[in-house]
């Protein structure tokens, strides 16, 4: 940045997550949608509710009005506008639970001032549909593109899979349990950064598994046959392994219309988590209700 030289920012962005800082001041995490994740400083936000308000509540989508400033690696927060926010409906602790693991996801999984529009609109999707059982944005993936692997299958970058924004989906006969858009986030948060396995064959002996069980490990990459399995390891079931490929083919909104109580796809969901937390080195502390 130019010596002096102050840059304003005027965009969507997700809050993640505050800290204290200094006696009234907030540190504060933001997912943004023009410069990736930045840190910035809200000043006297502790006392003063005038610029800031309830838009501070981690997983609340703002317009951010920030400033980058000379030298410094905290930006400053100058205000921002609620867009939407958690807390506009009653939200029950599992729900929440659901909305926590996707912050700490973002804020664990995004490098400073990477952008990913992609993830943006996943992330802003999975928490509308947490909050309301019917995603506000219409987050989809190319369908065809990556249904189940075929010999010809080619690899598909991040940026090829997705599909423009549609319209909000309203009126959906089944209102979309906890269960759904966790397990949809934690799938499609594999994809996009380039963690999600191939399940189609053992990557040991590099036998078909496909329309068979399959085996993982949580510290070890891929999956495996019955007979290669690897200490620890647990089984995604074949019923499984064909919600996955449904799953990538097939929009939130669509796959809202149907029930999705807690045991369907429950080991889906434990081996998407099971991903992420290996290549994020750590555990997902919010992920344990969801996975209960």
């Amino acid at each position: 940045m130019p010596e002096g030289h102050q840059i304003p920012h005027h965009g969507e962005a997700i809050v993640l997550r505050t800290w204290p800082f200094h006696e009234a001041d907030l540190l504060v995490s933001l997912f943004t949608r023009e410069q990736g994740r930045v840190k910035g400083v809200a000043r006297h936000a502790m006392k003063s509710r005038k610029r800031f308000g309830g838009a501070l509540e981690p997983a609340t989508h703002v317009r951010a009005h920030y400033t980058e400033r000379p030298r410094q690696d905290l930006v400053r927060l100058d205000s921002f506008e609620i867009l939407w926010s958690p807390l506009s409906a009653p939200v029950d602790a599992l729900r929440l639970a659901g909305m926590q693991l996707v912050v700490e996801v973002l804020e664990e999984a995004m490098p400073e001032l990477a952008v990913e529009d992609n993830v943006f609109r996943l992330a802003l999707t999975v928490l509308t549909s947490l909050e309301s059982g019917c995603p506000r944005s219409g987050f989809s993936d190319l369908g065809s593109q990556d249904a189940e692997p075929t010999s010809q299958k080619r690899d598909v970058h991040p940026s090829e899979q997705v599909r423009s924004l549609g319209t909000p989906d309203v009126g959906h006969p089944h209102s979309a349990s906890v269960y759904l858009p966790v397990t949809y986030f934690c799938l499609w948060m594999n994809r996009l950064m380039g963690w999600w396995p191939e399940l189609g064959h053992c990557a040991a002996c590099g036998l078909d598994l496909r329309g068979e069980d399959v085996w993982w490990s949580p510290t070890a990459d891929g999956v495996t046959c019955k007979d290669d399995r690897r200490p620890g390891s647990k089984v995604l079931s074949a019923e499984s392994v064909a919600e996955s490929y449904r799953i990538a083919r097939t929009s939130l909104a669509e796959l809202s219309t149907e029930d999705w109580p807690e045991k369907r796809a429950a080991d889906l969901r434990a081996f998407a988590v099971g991903v992420l937390e290996r290549h994020l080195e750590r555990r997902i502390r919010s992920a344990a209700m969801v996975l209960s």
